[in-house]
C-alpha cells in the first residue's frame, strides 16, 4: 500500500486490496472509512464513548461468528496514530469490543489534526 498527503492536507492511499474487496486506484480519507490494520496506535485512546450495545450493533452476528460470543459494544474515542509511511495524526477512531475478547475492527472515522 502506498500513502501520500495531498496538497489540501487530505490523506490518500493506493491499494490493490481494501477490506477483502478488490479495488484499484487511489482512495482518499474524505467520504470513506480507512480499513483496519493500516495504522498503528501511538498511545492510549482518550475520550472514549459507547455508541451502541448488543442488538443496536449492525454487525453483532458477524462479530460473534468471527470472535466468539460476548457482550459486544461499539465505541469511539480520540487517538494518536501513525501510518505505514510514518505520517502521524490525531484521529477519531471507532471499534468493537467485548469483555474477555478485547478491541476488534479498529477504524479511522475522521482525522482531526496532523502531528
Amino acid at each position: 500500500m502506498e500513502l501520500s498527503v495531498r496538497a489540501n492536507g487530505e490523506l490518500a492511499w493506493k491499494s490493490a486490496v481494501m477490506g477483502g474487496r478488490l479495488s484499484a486506484g487511489w482512495h482518499s480519507i474524505s467520504g470513506r472509512t480507512m480499513q483496519q490494520n493500516e495504522f498503528e496506535l501511538l498511545g492510549p485512546v482518550t475520550h472514549v464513548e459507547v455508541i451502541a450495545t448488543r442488538g443496536r450493533i449492525r454487525e453483532v452476528e458477524n462479530l460473534r461468528e468471527l470472535f466468539g460470543p460476548g457482550r459486544w459494544r461499539k465505541l469511539k474515542g480520540i487517538a494518536d496514530i501513525r501510518f505505514p509511511n510514518g505520517v502521524r495524526c490525531r484521529a477519531e477512531v471507532h471499534w468493537h469490543e467485548a469483555h474477555g475478547i478485547g478491541r476488534r475492527k479498529l477504524k479511522i472515522k475522521e482525522i482531526l489534526e496532523w502531528l
